[in-house]
């Protein structure tokens, strides 16, 4: 075994499925006839769904309405998903596959709710290729708060100071090193000049190369 791993948020770093996000807070504005400021989605980014509609939408404050917004925008956005699927980012299949064979343990940790993370892994088949998963439903506190990441470490029985996390948004990216992780960010969301406090950029996860990680954790 493998003494470090390595963990993977998931839209925007394995999977882009940004559009049918942003589409489904649209069809939820729509449909409960809510305002929904133009800059919303890139606040949000990968905050969990009540911090987003508490702070950033004030839609509601009352803990039931906001976990049922949530829960609603959620099915539009599976919905979205099953009527035009989504798209595996370039290099994260084969990059899982690489390291699995190498006996590296791996991931996900991430915002996406557990039922949101099943349909893609039914959809695409990569659920086989991760060790264990950490979503939003796992944790009190989302992102920026280390909490999904350092509970992916304790499941992968790998000290957080030992894994390398792969993230795109910047809350993310402050989450693992508040975990004490090292950290990839992956230039989908924001530019390259954004992610230089990270320990490496790269465009996509076609850009990794496993010797560079091993590098992270030597010495």
């Amino acid at each position: 075994m493998s003494g470090w791993a390595a963990i993977f948020d998931w839209d925007g770093v394995v999977i882009d499925s940004s559009a049918q996000h942003e589409k489904s807070w649209e069809l939820l504005a729509a449909e409960k006839e809510l305002f929904l400021p133009p800059d919303h989605f890139k606040q949000g980014f990968g905050k969990k769904n009540e911090l987003i509609i508490r702070t950033i939408l004030n839609w509601s404050q009352d803990p039931a309405e906001v976990a049922a917004l949530g829960d609603r925008k959620e099915v539009l956005y599976r919905e979205l998903v099953r009527d035009h699927g989504v798209t595996i980012l370039p290099g994260a299949r084969e990059l899982l596959h690489e390291l699995r064979e190498a006996g590296i343990p791996r991931a996900v940790g991430s915002s996406t709710p557990q039922d949101n993370l099943d349909a893609i892994f039914r959809a695409t088949g990569l659920g086989v290729l991760f060790d264990a998963v950490v979503c939003g439903d796992d944790v009190v506190h989302g992102k920026p708060a280390p909490d999904v990441f350092l509970k992916a470490a304790s499941l992968l029985n790998i000290p957080p100071a030992q894994c390398v996390v792969f993230e795109d948004a910047l809350f993310g990216i402050e989450a693992a090193q508040r975990a004490g992780m090292k950290v990839i960010a992956v230039a989908t969301t924001n530019p390259p000049e954004l992610l230089r406090h990270a320990d490496g950029v790269v465009p996509t996860l076609a850009g990794v190369r496993l010797a560079d990680l091993q590098r992270l954790f030597v010495g």
